[in-house]
C-alpha cells in the first residue's frame, strides 16, 4: 500500500508542477525584451531636457551617483533611470540633448514643469519656482512623432549615423513609460483654485491623457507603463504653501486635504487606464500604484533609515528647509538674505532624506520606490513587473 502512495504521487507530481508553472501570472510568458525604452513626463523623470533648453542644473545635483550636474533635478539617478538599468539599458538621453546623444535604445521626452493640460502661462520652471513647461504633454508627443519620422529616414539613408537612431521594428517592440500629472494639480493649486476646483478639473487631464496615449498608439506604441502621482500632501513645497491645521494633517505628517487630490487624480487615471484597454485591444497597459509606495516610505520613514521625513536637503528657509525664492533647482547657488550671503548645499547625509529639494525625491528615495514597483506588487494587472509588461493579462477590474 505504501508502495502504490509513492507511485502515485510521482505519477501526479510533475502534472502538478506543470499546471502550478502554466497558472503562474509570472510564468505564463517568456520576459518581455524591450529593444527601446520611450518616456514622457514631467521632473521625476526629467534625464536633461529642460537643462539642455535653457540652462544646466547646478551643484549639489547628481553628486550622490553622477559627481556632477546630470540634468536631473536630484542628487542621482531617478526611478527611470533604475528601470533602464534593470532591463539592461542605457540611461535614456533626452530628446532635447544634442550633445554626444545616442538614442539607438530610446529617448526621454520628459521635461521639469510639464504638465498634461496646456500650462496657464509659459514660464521656464527653471527660473520660476511654479512656472510651467512651455513642453506640454501635446509637445512631447509632437517630439516623438518627429523623433520616429527623422530615424527612420536617418536609418534608411545616413549610414554614418544609423547605429545612432532605434531601426523602424523597435517603435512596436519598446517599452512607453508615462509619469505625468503632478504639475497639473500643482498648476491648479498655484492658480488660486480651490482644492475642490482642482478635483473638477481631473477629468479633463483625463481626456488629454487618453488622446495622447491614444496618438502614441496610433504610431505603433503597444506596451505602456503608466505611473499615477504620488502623495502631493507630502511635499515640502506643499506644506509649505499651503499650510493645514493639525486636524487635517495624518500621522506621516502630510496634508490630508491635498492628498485627497492625488487620490482623486489617480482613481480617475484607473478608469482612463480601463478605458484605454476596451478601446486599444491590441495594447499591453500596466498602471503603476506610485502613491502607495511613496506614501509607505513616509509611513516607514524610521524602520528605512530616513531622518526628518518631511524636510529637504538642499534647500533653505522655514519648517521644512524649502523656500520659493531660493530653491535647489533654481540658477542660484548663493544669495544674500537678511544681509547674510547663504549657500545652498546638500544636507550633510542625503541617504537620511526622502525629499531631495522640496519637490523632488532623493536617490535614496526613489531607489525603494523602484524597488518596490518592479516585483509587480503594485502594478494592474497584478504581479506585472516592467519585464513582463508586454504580455495582455487580465486587471482587477476588466
Amino acid at each position: 500500500m505504501k508502495s502504490l502512495n509513492i507511485n502515485i504521487a510521482a505519477y501526479f507530481l510533475p502534472l502538478f508542477c506543470a499546471f502550478a508553472f502554466l497558472s503562474s501570472p509570472v510564468f505564463t510568458a517568456e520576459t518581455c525584451e524591450y529593444p527601446a525604452l520611450f518616456n514622457f513626463g514631467d521632473s521625476n523623470s526629467d534625464t536633461g531636457s529642460m537643462s539642455a533648453a535653457f540652462a544646466s542644473k547646478l551643484p549639489p545635483n547628481g553628486d550622490a551617483f553622477f559627481g556632477r550636474p546630470s540634468g536631473r533635478v536630484s542628487n542621482g539617478r531617478l526611478v527611470i533611470d533604475f528601470l533602464a538599468e534593470s532591463l539592461g539599458k542605457p540611461f535614456l538621453h533626452s530628446y532635447l540633448d544634442s550633445m554626444a546623444a545616442n538614442f539607438s535604445h530610446g529617448a526621454s521626452f520628459s521635461t521639469s514643469g510639464s504638465t498634461i493640460t496646456p500650462p496657464k502661462y509659459l514660464i521656464p520652471v527653471y527660473f520660476v519656482p511654479h512656472g510651467w513647461s512651455p513642453f506640454p504633454l501635446y509637445v512631447q508627443f509632437v517630439q516623438f512623432t518627429q523623433f520616429k519620422d527623422r530615424s527612420e529616414m536617418i536609418y534608411n539613408q545616413d549610414p554614418n549615423f544609423k547605429y545612432t537612431v532605434p531601426k523602424k521594428e523597435h517603435f512596436s517592440k519598446a517599452l512607453y513609460t508615462i509619469d505625468i500629472g503632478q504639475n497639473d494639480i500643482g498648476m491648479g493649486l498655484f492658480t488660486n483654485n480651490s482644492i475642490e476646483a482642482v478635483k473638477a478639473s481631473v477629468p479633463n487631464m483625463m481626456e488629454g491623457l487618453k488622446s495622447h496615449i491614444k496618438g502614441i498608439y496610433s504610431l505603433g506604441a503597444r506596451t505602456f507603463w503608466i505611473h499615477n502621482t504620488g502623495p502631493i500632501g507630502c511635499l515640502p513645497y506643499i506644506l509649505t504653501n499651503f499650510p493645514v491645521s493639525d486636524k487635517d494633517t495624518d500621522s506621516a505628517g502630510c496634508s490630508i486635504p491635498h492628498n485627497e487630490i492625488s487620490k482623486h487624480y489617480n482613481y480617475k487615471l484607473k478608469e482612463a487606464v480601463y478605458e484605454l484597454r476596451r478601446e486599444l485591444p491590441s495594447s499591453a497597459i500596466t498602471l503603476v500604484d506610485i502613491y502607495s509606495v511613496k506614501y509607505s516610505i513616509y509611513k516607514e520613514a524610521k524602520s528605512l533609515g530616513f531622518k526628518e521625513p518631511l524636510k529637504a536637503c538642499c534647500g533653505y528657509g522655514g519648517k521644512y528647509n524649502y523656500g520659493d525664492n531660493f530653491t535647489c533647482f533654481g540658477i542660484e547657488t548663493s544669495k544674500t538674505i537678511n544681509g547674510k550671503k547663504i549657500a545652498l548645499k546638500s544636507c550633510e547625509n542625503p541617504r537620511e532624506r526622502i525629499s531631495w529639494d522640496g519637490i523632488h525625491y532623493s536617490e535614496a528615495a526613489d531607489k525603494i520606490v523602484f524597488d518596490r514597483i518592479s516585483t509587480g506588487a503594485f502594478s494592474d494587472p497584478p504581479n506585472t513587473p516592467p519585464s513582463m509588461a508586454c504580455h495582455q493579462r487580465s486587471s482587477s477590474k476588466n
